[in-house]
């Protein structure tokens, strides 16, 4: 079907205007956009138009539903265990994903995830295991399928097949500072989540200085719309409020936060937030998809497939299939790229770290050349911030509160100069809280 070009400037002149778009003019569009009919300009008006004057629930559950349906939906016929996935809404040195699924999978769960890129000052999935050298982020669906019946857990991209429609958006998103509009990233998300044909999602809502979301309010709500989208869908779901005020890892970039997964998996040792959101997504995902009676017992489960090294196994047997060396687990500096420059970051005095600028630290991680400022642009794996300090440690005037590892050393020293103001640092000990804050339901477990 030709979608008239008339058709689509009248739909963004509606949204622009701030009408309530109906059913068909969503499918229309989205139509458009997966077909080549709408330009990148006019997505990037419809994104922005969207941005200013939002959508209803009944608006972004049907964009939901139409990029959904701009492509084919995943069936999993023959599988011993539940379909179950994870999405983040973006932070600094969240590497969950890279852990979440090789637990999941030993717990006798599939994870068929389809992952992203990075976006703004958030790093993405795909970038990190794409520092993997050989790791194939688009083996094509058959082979996808394959492996994840094979292994149990599969991480890789959109290909033109799943979503097509929103793969196109989401580009635009990154470029036109519309990444945070509610009902764009509530789309972008569920149409792909909906599109692997799962019976169990969990998400991980983020709120603090490195979200998206400001506060615990704003991220509450989103999660209360996406919960509703997926009840809507009637996919089993639910979402976890955590705090992204401080990184959720050590570390803050590409090749180094897999480094950091490696040793979480290999020696179940882990900053205590990390081990905190790790755990409690996947006991989340075990109880809905029936694996065990209660998100505590799942908790439990994840624990042990972590401790146990069956979850490493796992992470090893992914890496393998998707291209990547066998014995990554067993020699990881032997195949990630190590940066040229490493220099400290050094406080100026004494004190208690009581908060970190976090969105300042995954900026700084772009700026050193770890993201993106731009769709395509190249990035090197290598380069980022790790050994940075956590909340409520005592620090010495003089001492490192993290290391920047850049391509340079002009890079490395105005990086790291930049770096010091972003860590507050007081005479008395802040209250260490909790990094997940809340639990919203969705429909009830499958």
């Amino acid at each position: 079907m030709v979608i008239p070009m008339a058709t689509i400037e009248n739909i963004i002149r509606l949204k622009r205007n701030r009408a309530t778009l109906r059913p068909e003019d969503l499918s229309s569009f989205v139509e458009a956009v997966a077909s080549g009919a709408a330009s990148d300009a006019q997505i990037a008006a419809f994104t922005m138009a969207t941005w200013i004057n939002g959508m209803n629930a009944e608006e972004t559950t049907r964009l939901t539903l139409a990029m959904r349906d701009s492509g084919e939906t995943l069936s999993w016929e023959g599988l011993d265990g539940p379909v179950l996935d994870k999405h983040s809404t973006g932070g600094v040195g969240d590497l969950v994903s890279l852990v979440l699924g090789p637990v999941v999978a030993a717990a006798g769960g599939y994870v068929p995830m389809i992952s992203g890129r990075g976006l703004g000052h958030t790093g993405g999935t795909l970038d990190k295991l794409e520092s993997i050298p050989g790791f194939d982020t688009a083996p094509g669906t058959a082979r996808f399928r394959a492996l994840v019946q094979q292994n149990g857990v599969a991480i890789v991209g959109q290909d033109d097949t799943l979503a097509p429609a929103d793969r196109r958006i989401y580009a635009v998103r990154d470029v036109t500072a519309t990444v945070s509009a509610p009902p764009l990233m509530i789309s972008s998300i569920l149409s792909k989540k909906l599109a692997e044909g799962l019976d169990g999602l969990v998400l991980d809502i983020k709120f603090g200085s490195g979200a998206f979301s400001a506060d615990a309010a704003a991220a509450h709500e989103l999660a209360q719309q996406m919960c509703a989208v997926a009840n809507e869908a009637g996919l089993a779901c639910s979402a976890l409020l955590t705090d992204m005020n401080f990184p959720l890892a050590r570390s803050a970039g590409n090749a180094l936060e897999v480094a950091e997964a490696i040793h979480l998996l290999r020696d179940g040792k882990a900053l205590a937030r990390l081990h905190e959101v790790v755990i409690a997504l996947c006991g989340e995902l075990l109880f809905l998809g029936g694996i065990e009676s209660s998100p505590q017992q799942g908790a439990k489960r994840a624990e042990h497939c972590l401790s146990s090294g069956a979850a490493a196994e796992r992470f090893a047997a992914m890496v393998h299939g998707q291209g990547g060396p066998a014995d990554l687990l067993e020699r990881p500096e032997a195949y990630l790229a190590a940066a040229a420059v490493r220099v400290p970051v050094v406080a100026h005095r004494a004190g208690f770290l009581s908060a970190i600028d976090t969105k300042s630290v995954g900026e700084a991680v772009v700026d050193l050349g770890g993201g993106r400022r731009r769709a395509g642009h190249v990035i090197n794996p290598a380069v980022g911030i790790d050994g940075i300090r956590n909340a409520g440690e005592a620090i010495e005037a003089g001492e490192p509160l993290a290391f920047v590892h850049a391509a340079n050393s002009d890079d490395a020293a105005r990086v790291a100069g930049q770096l010091v103001s972003c860590f507050d640092i007081t005479e008395e000990r802040p209250e260490i809280q909790s990094v997940v804050h809340g639990r919203i339901t969705g429909v009830n477990r499958k």
